[in-house]
């Protein structure tokens, strides 16, 4: 009778590492595999001579079938019928498809753990003990295990089910997998591997696999200076891409400073990819001037006129600017708002003091999100104070030109540790609340001697009972207060 391996009663993991112990060489075919999964196992494949019944070199043959993104654009160029495939199109889709493996096994926090198990991985990619191939003829999202033995009576024994190779799939989620220990069932699930293993659009991805990882963040140890190198790069990347893609009108050459020109090529830059930008610089750097600047430079490339929304002691200011520097647009009293449902299209607003907007559940800043969106307007944000009272000043600034789920590159670390550490303190708080209504019959207990009534209050043990009980009251209360103390959740899920 099979084995039956679901992950509740019995782990696919022990049966597949006890049947690798016993074996010369190992054929996998899964949709998915990850560095988890393959940690579980690496020691095991490590201990395999490789070569067994005619097969090749390797230790462990492993084909994916399934990516989370780059697989289904190369099976459509695959199966296009009507189109012949050259061997550059072939490497390049080698390329990509080892590119979307490699973040899928890279995926998760630099630990040390991942990586010395990314650093293995590279290792039995190199020494030979792993080939990995990718199955593009069609998808394929099968979960097979071959153990090979040098047994002539028992020559191989097999694992068929739901499992990937996965930590999920081999141990921590509800799956169900069978073992196939019988000769020719055996036999006929190593032919099936066979067949798949020699056709046409199996592609050997070893060593594009085993580059990338090395190129990764776990292929060694890198030199100080590269990454003072690296991190300097990254700072002021945008800045250079700026400065090379959008050039400082020529009127504003001889009444700028060389920062405020370098704070407007970053500013354009960021405009062009976010559709939005805030210019935070405290008062007395420019602000105004670097906006009008930004503002000019999208009027000459895009031809895009400008409306400047700000305080009405503003205004006048900002009528000078534009006349002044010859920018097509007029301005409109933040009081006003209302007005835009009313006003034509412009492509680039300007809002000057924009923490005024810091509350989004506010008709004005819903009349001016309506209009941006509505017109797919581009919206420079002037601030001197972009944070007043909490993150969500900023955030509901940034929502103006950003999507809920967008994403920022940034994660707030320090607010999800938080929440984990609230959690448990308010899931204890919780617990001892529910002891104290448990044992809170207790009280009216009495105690009755022979001769007279002893109240709880009069025996020992009933007098440790009652702190205790006074101290789980006194916890359950602090951890409502508790509770009540924590921040306002985080607007939504994926971003501000």
């Amino acid at each position: 009778m099979p084995t039956i391996y679901d992950n509740i009663d019995t782990d696919l993991l022990d049966g597949l590492r006890e049947a690798l112990g016993r074996a010369v060489s190992a054929d996998i075919c899964v949709g998915y595999f990850n560095l988890r999964g393959w940690r579980c196992i690496a020691d095991t494949i490590d201990a395999l001579p490789g070569g067994a019944d005619g097969a090749d070199a390797a230790a462990c043959r492993l084909i994916v079938g399934m990516t989370r993104d780059a697989d289904n654009a190369v099976r459509a160029h695959y199966n296009d019928a009507d189109e012949e495939t050259t061997q550059r199109q072939v490497v390049d889709a080698k390329k990509h498809f080892a590119v979307s493996l490699a973040k899928q096994l890279t995926w998760g926090m630099p630990t040390a753990a991942n990586e010395a198990g990314l650093r293995k991985l590279a290792a039995q990619l190199r020494g030979g003990k792993l080939t990995v191939k990718f199955f593009g003829a069609h998808p394929l999202h099968a979960k097979l295990y071959l153990a090979h033995r040098d047994d002539k009576m028992n020559p191989r024994s097999g694992f068929v089910g739901s499992s990937n190779l996965t930590l999920a799939g081999m141990k921590q989620q509800g799956e169900l997998s069978v073992d196939v220990l019988e000769k020719d069932a055996a036999a006929k699930l190593a032919n099936w591997f066979e067949d798949r293993w020699l056709d046409n659009w199996c592609l050997d991805i070893t060593d594009e696999l085993a580059e990338i990882i090395e190129r990764s963040w776990a292929g060694g140890p890198v030199a100080p200076y590269l990454v003072y190198v690296k991190t300097a790069y990254e700072l002021s990347r945008e800045a250079i891409e700026g400065a090379r893609q959008f050039k400082v009108p020529a009127v504003f050459d001889k009444v700028m400073l060389e920062f405020q020109k370098l704070a407007v090529s970053l500013a354009a830059e960021r405009l062009n990819r976010h559709r939005g930008v805030i210019i935070g610089d405290v008062v007395g750097l420019g602000k105004t001037l670097v906006a009008s600047a930004v503002a000019k430079t999208f009027q000459e490339d895009r031809g895009d006129n400008v409306l400047v929304i700000c305080p009405p002691k503003l205004e006048l200011m900002w009528r000078e600017h534009l006349h002044r520097y010859r920018i097509a647009g007029e301005t409109l009293s933040l009081g006003k708002a209302s007005q835009l449902r009313d006003m034509r299209r412009y492509r680039l607003v300007v809002i000057d003091e924009s923490h005024n907007l810091r509350n989004r559940d506010s008709q004005r800043y819903a009349q001016i999100r309506d209009y941006l969106r509505d017109n797919e307007s581009r919206v420079v944000l002037l601030t001197a104070t972009p944070y007043n009272k909490a993150f969500t000043d900023i955030g509901n600034q940034l929502r103006l030109f950003l999507e809920a789920d967008a994403d920022i590159g940034i994660r707030p670390e320090a607010y999800i540790r938080f929440l984990g550490h609230a959690g448990h303190l308010s899931r204890a708080c919780v617990a001892l609340a529910k002891m104290k209504r448990a044992m809170r019959p207790l009280h009216k207990f009495r105690c009755h001697a022979k001769t007279n009534e002893i109240t709880s209050w009069k025996n020992p043990c009933n007098r440790s009972h009652h702190r205790f009980c006074k101290s789980a009251h006194r916890y359950g209360r602090n951890g409502a207060n508790h509770r009540r103390q924590q921040p306002p959740p985080m607007p939504s899920q994926g971003g501000f």
